[in-house]
């Protein structure tokens, strides 16, 4: 029986969900992004814009985990002696005061191994979930995301985290040249403006889902309440 989740779009486009196709990636859901004296929060920035997705993300995870699903995680950041770092991507984070590698109140940022590098234990992976690190803004740059995907037979993405208009929508954008089937759930996802995150989400309705459908959290644990009853 074909299942759909209500949004820009019926999703998945063939009405084909299930576990065995369709995986839940968390993007970034970091210290650093989310949560207090991490580096938005450092730079003076609303994470409150941030935080935004937490309690519907922690509802979806509930809910997919309770299903079945797969849930992937992402985490951006450097090596410690930050070999993996362009130097003009460190110096574009300088121009805000704190740069990606510098000392903050929670270790140098985005550095692996730091105490704002890590997931925030709000949406924490639970043991044996995959967490994808990765230098870039996209989750599949440098990573071996895709053949972990391929592997376990997902075609449908279900994607949420921080922020919307950049690791987000870079995600999502890479996922669909990819050949995946992507849902973003908007009110699991922010960015550090809140104008940026509704901006965004504009632009990837643009020609009725040019990149995947949009949805909320509501919207798809209903869907999948329906599945289980039926």
């Amino acid at each position: 029986m074909a299942t759909y989740v209500p949004g820009l779009y019926p999703w998945p486009f063939d009405g084909d969900l299930s576990p065995r196709n369709t995986a839940l990636i968390a993007i970034d859901m970091q210290v650093d992004f989310c949560g207090p004296d991490g580096w938005l929060d450092q730079r003076g920035l609303d994470i409150a814009n941030t935080r935004r997705a937490i309690a519907p993300l922690q509802r979806v995870m509930a809910a997919m985990r309770a299903a079945g699903y797969p849930v992937l995680h992402t985490r951006e950041g450097h090596r410690p002696d930050l070999s993996d770092l362009p130097e003009n991507k460190r110096w574009r984070s300088r121009q805000a005061g704190l740069g990606i590698g510098d000392e903050g109140r929670l270790g140098r940022v985005l550095t692996r191994g730091e105490p704002g590098w890590e997931i925030i234990p709000e949406v924490a992976p639970l043991p044996g979930e995959t967490v994808i690190d990765k230098s870039g803004k996209g989750s599949f740059y440098a990573t071996d995301l895709d053949q972990i995907l391929r592997s376990k037979g997902i075609r449908n993405l279900v994607i949420t985290g921080v922020t919307t208009d950049c690791c987000v929508q870079s995600t999502m954008r890479d996922a669909n040249d990819r050949g995946y089937e992507c849902l973003l759930l908007e009110d699991c996802c922010g960015a550090a403006e809140h104008a940026n995150h509704l901006a965004q989400i504009h632009m990837l309705t643009l020609a009725g889902g040019h990149y995947g459908s949009i949805s909320t959290a509501d919207a798809l644990i209903e869907t999948l309440a329906m599945m289980e009853a039926a």
